[in-house]
């Protein structure tokens, strides 16, 4: 009987996962990695651990991306574990702890505005590439929505008239309201009016499309972003090998907690609407933000020496 592929083995997991309700979205992507590994490795029989611990390592530097890897790949190997006894289930926690905290790259207004200046200089002058991603991005920095909101967003989500996007049943599965900017929905305004002008007829209802109004692709985004930030020849300043799109979120976050404690606002209270705002589960998940950004710990040490001396 000739033996089914890695890849097909994986399929044959997410299959029955999403059967049960679990989306395993990046999961899915990084066992299918996986799976081609181990087939392009003519790997025959039971998972071993030789075979995780090199896919594990394979084009990754870090040990966290090494401990990412092995507790996405653990479930996999233990469902294969009870077809074939002989799987090697790696240790948990093989290469450390992934749940390290990294510092991301913290944009400043300026690095913001070179960004929107540099995507509005697309090619082609004068077409809805440049103004779609100007756009898109400063979306992103203006409400700190996720990139996969903000390209999921319908024309029906996007009241311009309000001032109000919603966002549907993003991650972890809930609605919320974002109240915009003024400023933000004029640039809205002003790229909805251009879109509709260039692409009368679009196949699909997405508020961002690309020239052809087909559908904007995840990445397709990302590949454009990198080039712009290889274009101005930005490097990081947080723990991460270059700066993200979702850094764009982090910064959002970062400066609006910057801006209230030199304003002395009551942070308690305002935590509270800012992790609603930007779509957190709980507000423990934005108060990450305050612990892990250099910025912000500056501001606790003067306010602490402040004290200290008795100021």
């Amino acid at each position: 009987m000739k033996r089914l592929s890695m890849v097909t083995l994986v399929e044959d997991y997410l299959t029955m996962r999403r059967q049960l309700g679990f989306a395993l979205k990046v999961q899915g992507h990084q066992l299918l990695r996986f799976g081609r590994f181990a087939d392009d490795c003519g790997h025959q029989g039971p998972i071993t651990l030789e075979l995780a611990v090199q896919w594990a390592r394979s084009n990754a530097q870090k040990p966290i991306t090494w401990a990412t890897r092995i507790e996405v790949l653990r479930p996999f190997v233990k469902y294969r574990a009870q077809f074939e006894p002989a799987t090697e289930i790696p240790p948990a926690q093989l290469f450390g702890s992934c749940r390290r905290r990294l510092v991301p790259h913290i944009y400043s207004d300026q690095e913001v505005q070179l960004l929107l200046t540099a995507a509005a200089q697309l090619p082609p002058a004068g077409g809805l590439r440049p103004a779609t991603y100007e756009t898109l991005f400063g979306l992103l920095a203006a409400t700190g929505l996720r990139i996969s909101e903000a390209l999921h967003l319908a024309l029906q989500d996007v009241d311009l008239e309000a001032g109000i996007i919603t966002v549907r049943e993003t991650k972890f599965r809930k609605s919320r309201l974002v109240p915009l900017h003024p400023t933000t929905t004029e640039a809205l305004q002003q790229y909805a009016h251009l879109r509709d002008v260039k692409v009368p007829i679009p196949t699909v209802d997405d508020f961002f499309l690309s020239d052809g109004g087909r559908r904007m692709l995840l990445d397709t985004v990302q590949r454009r972003f990198r080039s712009l930030c290889n274009q101005l020849h930005w490097r990081s300043r947080g723990d991460h090998p270059a700066p993200r799109i979702q850094d764009l979120r982090h910064s959002f976050i970062t400066h609006c907690l910057l801006r209230w404690y030199r304003q002395r606002i009551n942070m308690d209270k305002e935590m509270l609407t800012l992790s609603t705002y930007v779509g957190h589960a709980e507000v423990t998940y934005t108060y990450w933000y305050v612990t892990g950004v250099p910025e912000l710990m500056a501001i606790a040490t003067r306010r602490f020496e402040k004290f200290t001396a008795g100021a």
